[in-house]
């Protein structure tokens, strides 16, 4: 007895200090958490908007907020077109091309955002960022929540969740994107609610039958900013983070 103890005291003392660990870094149940020192990067240390600047700007306007440690775009003033007054689009200062992004999103009552990619800041052409989307949404209480392909997680106006995983609004979800060459997938809540290949001819024909296929180029861009999207709603994100794949 006392050598079976002596066994099993470090097994538990291992388990333990394992969970502690990585408690700090799990944000979904996809099997690849984020951890210390192994690639990943954080894209808000939750006091500043260092990495971050509003679309077209060189700086962050003021309806972005930073509050508890939360990224908050207060959307509580809006003009007569319904935008956000001193808003916008808040993107990171860097491009990538192959990542996993790992986040979370509380949205607003009725409220409605996304999280985008392969942003071109291109001013020119493009009033905000323009991007592929996974869809943060209240689906109970906002209209988009009747169609399948505007669904929170979904890839906006091209492929629906597979499942219906979210929570309500108010509460934190957990968000994961994973672009990998042309292997795109997003999770929500630990599941794996769409997977598709990028740039090839059923993508193509994917594009011809959405919104974007008026927009030159949509969709073609593989690599690009981060953006968080002012939709004129309030929405809340935190831990967010990333490893360049």
């Amino acid at each position: 007895m006392k050598y079976a103890l002596l066994l099993i005291i470090p097994i538990i003392t291992f388990i333990v200090s394992n969970k502690i660990t990585d408690s700090k870094f799990s944000i979904s149940n996809t099997s690849k958490q984020p951890q210390p020192d192994t690639g990943w990067i954080s894209l808000f240390n939750g006091k500043t908007f260092s990495g971050w600047h509003t679309y077209g700007k060189s700086f962050v306007t003021s309806a972005w907020k930073i509050d508890n440690g939360e990224l908050h775009l207060d959307a509580s003033k809006l003009d007569e077109d319904g935008n956000t007054i001193n808003g916008g689009d808040l993107i990171t200062d860097d491009v990538y091309s192959n990542f996993d992004l790992k986040y979370e999103w509380k949205i607003s009552k009725g409220g409605n955002s996304g999280v985008k990619f392969f942003v071109q800041e291109d001013t020119g052409k493009y009033d905000g960022a323009i991007g592929l989307e996974m869809q943060v949404v209240d689906d109970v209480n906002h209209e988009d929540g009747r169609t399948p392909k505007y669904r929170a997680g979904s890839l906006y106006d091209l492929i629906a969740p597979a499942k219906n995983v979210t929570k309500p609004f108010g509460e934190w979800n957990y968000a994961e994107i994973i672009c990998n060459n042309s292997v795109l997938e997003f999770y929500l809540n630990g599941t794996k609610i769409v997977e598709t290949t990028l740039w090839n001819d059923n993508w193509k024909k994917m594009i011809a039958h959405s919104k974007y296929k008026h927009m030159k180029d949509w969709g073609t861009f593989k690599s690009g900013h981060i953006a968080l999207q002012d939709h004129g709603f309030d929405v809340w994100y935190r831990n967010i983070m990333i490893e360049k794949l």
